[in-house]
């Protein structure tokens, strides 16, 4: 791979990919970046890691391969690959109840909700309507129990409605009782093994790494509202407040606050593309564990958010080709405009993550263009 820059650009091409750094540049001539960086994996082969741009509000620091920036929902794909080597590992199964594993979160009717269905957003606990103190979110086992103890806001199975904190306590705490870890632990683990800089939790020193995040212009746009909307966005408490950054940032909130830069987040999905070899090429995810996981769920207009989608067990199935041309793929976003981007077809994961927040919850232009340059290169 060889060296790619310009005054904005550091890291690696692969030649044939040059049209790729062409399209990072582009975004920043355009205006639409203050720092990011963009990373490709085909095959266990880094083929793109670029980077650009700066990661303070003042513009003096560079974003440079130790800088990190906050990922929001594209850390779903990274549960998603916990929960599907928990189910290659005999751990777990995709169609059985999260009760099995779980016995409180059996309250309320919720008994026979499969671990799919939860992951794939139907299991109608998108949010508390109850009124409760945001720093709630920071407290593990209290979400855990108020989980374990809801009723669902809509019959489970019958639609998708996006689930954007929940989720992530939901697989975490599978994940917990299965392994006897967090999901922080597990992350941890496996960004010592392959030295990734991934984190879900992180302490001071790596929380000095975290590139500042200037907020959206606007609001992302989620279409005409409803009750489900409020609980799962809108309502004071939807989300984490009234904590510090520093405390926000070193709390376990798989769902919403890992940390990443683009090639870490690209590798540590990569088994899912690559028939189950992670970057070392050793075998992790069987291919029986692959195919449910990407099996289609549910597909339909969404309760939360405004678009027409087909679920995976984690993943959206590329049918609105947010990620990328190949409708085969798969992938994730970001509040603010991070994805990656997994297609089993070209043995390619991707990634995408940047400072400037955008307001587009799903296919952000400056992703789709660098996406588009990547499969033009093929």
């Amino acid at each position: 791979m060889q060296d790619w820059s310009d005054n904005r650009v550091a890291g690696g091409v692969a030649q044939r990919f040059d049209p790729v750094g062409d399209a990072f540049v582009e975004n920043f001539e355009e205006g639409l970046e203050l720092g990011a960086c963009f990373a490709v994996v085909i095959g266990g082969e880094t083929v793109i890691d670029i980077r650009g741009g700066f990661s303070d509000r003042a513009k003096e620091q560079y974003w440079d391969e130790t800088t990190l920036a906050c990922i929001y929902s594209s850390g779903k794909a990274v549960m998603t690959f916990l929960m599907a080597r928990a189910v290659s590992d005999g751990l777990i199964d995709y169609d059985a109840p999260v009760a099995d594993y779980w016995p409180d979160f059996a309250a309320a009717g919720k008994e026979n909700i499969p671990v799919a269905e939860a992951l794939s957003h139907q299991a109608g606990l998108c949010g508390f309507p109850e009124e409760m103190p945001p720093e709630t979110w920071l407290d593990w086992e209290a979400i855990c129990e108020k989980l374990a103890a809801m009723a669902p806001l809509w019959t489970p199975g019958t639609a998708n409605g996006y689930h954007p904190q929940t989720v992530g306590f939901i697989a975490g705490e599978i994940l917990r009782r299965v392994t006897g870890k967090s999901a922080g632990a597990l992350i941890a683990e496996l960004a010592e093994q392959h030295h990734l800089n991934l984190f879900c939790g992180m302490g001071e020193e790596d929380a000095s790494r975290a590139a500042y995040m200037p907020k959206p212009p606007r609001a992302p746009d989620l279409g005409p509202m409803n009750e489900y909307k409020q609980a799962a966005f809108l309502k004071p408490w939807s989300a984490p407040a009234k904590v510090s950054r520093e405390e926000w940032m070193a709390a376990e909130l798989p769902a919403s606050n890992m940390h990443a830069d683009a090639l870490s987040l690209a590798k540590i999905v990569h088994p899912l593309a690559n028939k189950g070899r992670d970057i070392s090429e050793t075998a992790v995810l069987s291919e029986d564990a692959i195919e449910a996981a990407f099996k289609e769920r549910i597909r339909g207009d969404d309760l939360v958010l405004p678009f027409h989608l087909s679920w995976a067990a984690g993943l959206m199935r590329n049918i609105n080709r947010h990620f990328g041309p190949n409708e085969n793929a798969f992938g994730h976003a970001g509040f603010g405009g991070s994805c990656v981007v997994v297609d089993p077809e070209n043995n390619l994961t991707a990634a995408y993550v940047m400072n400037k927040m955008s307001p587009y919850l799903v296919g952000d232009p400056r992703a789709v263009r660098l996406l588009d340059a990547v499969y033009n290169s093929l």
